[in-house]
């Protein structure tokens, strides 16, 4: 399937078939309307159930699925409540432990409170929560990451309905971008005083989160972050308004049938162990690469094409846990779904962000232009001076109009006539841009 990220309507969701069934049972509930944002939203809390798997990445490094995230963005009342039952579903078991873990904590908080103020007080247990509150503080997310690495190094898991509320966990806004960076490259906090009380440590952040926001609250939040690695780092779902209905989205409920199903392929990730290399993964990353370059040439945006590197990698994280839940076994449809999670991805973030990428800080509006196919927008006959009028029209200088020809010319989208001067799209770009 041909993915147009420049267009006005999001990339098509694969349909789920032979390997990502699991997508299928993950959207069997959900209103139609929000199918699409939920399956690259709920891959970060799947992904959490894994611990001590690795996978080779196309450069040969061997990397952990943790630091999964996403973004979800659309205008209030579109139903994006709809990713809290679902994720609440998949972290059950997450839940049950917790609670257990809390129960622990409250039970030592009562024996100090019980304690004289000359008697020794009991030390605090060994507690780790491994699907925290959304309201939790910088010193009490830095604690947990200890205990989890303490005891075996396990994922924890976030959901945080408003973006805002990463200013909180991370200490302050200031230090969201140094902190989403850590969890992503699963770099240590860098933090040697952890916690109002004294404890102290510098953990390994293994952390899967999702956010929610509407897209003026997403620009407002990323502003001044679009240039320094921490704005790539996050995968973005967007979801439109659409047209207005006068009827009431269905959704199904996560009965007892469901959660049965869910749960086997929960199994299937507790009990991956092992480092692994899945070649056709590999192959649909070096491909998607060459398919990003030829986007950030259409579009002569060195932007988008720096966008692109984390796009993919993290679909190949989302295609690595597919391939997990699908009994360790590649299929055609988990290549296709992990195409699609680049391209939704990219899409997002130029459809929210696009005239933002050159440092610009305007009002959400759709109407504002980001990166844009020049091609398509020149006439399948055209000369270079339309070019030139095209580039400046865009803000762009007259210098390059050369260097993006002989980029066209070179990937085959375009020929180019001596005799008449004219340059002529090819039958093979206009049928992949159909």
């Amino acid at each position: 399937m041909n993915y147009n990220i420049f267009d006005s309507v999001a990339p098509a969701m694969p349909s789920p078939s032979k390997g990502t069934e699991i997508c299928k049972l993950l959207l069997s509930q959900a209103s139609k309307d929000m199918r699409e944002t939920l399956v690259p939203m709920a891959i970060p809390a799947l992904a959490a159930h894994l611990s001590d798997v690795k996978f080779m990445y196309s450069d040969n490094k061997y990397y952990e699925l943790c630091g999964q995230m996403g973004h979800l963005i659309g205008p209030s009342g579109i139903g994006k409540a709809q990713l809290t039952h679902l994720l609440e579903a998949i972290m059950r078991l997450f839940r049950e432990h917790d609670e257990k873990e809390f129960e622990k904590l409250a039970n030592w908080q009562r024996q100090v409170k019980t304690r004289g103020a000359n008697k020794e007080k009991p030390e605090r247990p060994d507690v780790s929560f491994w699907f925290p509150p959304a309201d939790l503080t910088n010193p009490a997310f830095i604690q947990n990451a200890m205990a989890l690495e303490k005891l075996g190094g396990r994922t924890q898991y976030l959901n945080l309905p408003e973006i805002e509320m990463a200013d909180r966990m991370c200490g302050g806004h200031k230090q969201v971008s140094q902190t989403i960076r850590n969890i992503y490259d699963r770099q240590r906090a860098g933090a040697l005083r952890a916690t109002a009380d004294g404890v102290t440590g510098n953990p390994i952040l293994r952390v899967n989160m999702t956010f929610s926001s509407t897209p003026e609250a997403a620009r407002s939040f990323y502003r001044k972050d679009m240039t320094n690695g921490f704005f790539s780092r996050i995968p973005f779902v967007y979801k439109g308004r659409g047209e207005r209905q006068g009827k009431i989205p269905r959704q199904g409920n996560y009965d007892e049938e469901f959660l049965q199903k869910l749960d086997q392929y929960i199994m299937r990730l507790s009990a991956c162990k092992g480092h692994f290399v899945v070649k056709p993964m590999n192959k649909m990353a070096d491909q998607l690469a060459e398919e990003m370059a030829s986007l950030a040439d259409l579009a002569d945006d060195d932007v988008l094409f720096e966008l692109s590197h984390r796009s993919i990698f993290a679909a190949w994280k989302k295609a690595a846990t597919l391939w997990i839940l699908n009994d360790q076994t590649w299929t055609r449809s988990i290549g296709e779904f992990m195409r699609w999670f680049c391209y939704y991805d990219l899409w997002s973030k130029v459809k929210v962000f696009g005239d933002m990428f050159k440092g610009t800080d305007t009002p959400a509006d759709e109407t504002k232009k980001g990166p844009q196919n020049m091609l398509d927008s020149l006439d399948d006959v055209f000369n270079e001076q339309q070019l030139v009028a095209l580039r400046e029209s865009l803000g762009k200088s007259k210098e390059g109009t050369r260097h993006l020809l002989s980029c066209w010319k070179y990937r085959g989208f375009i020929t180019y006539s001596e005799q008449t001067g004219l340059y002529t799209k090819t039958e093979t770009y206009l049928k992949g841009n159909g």
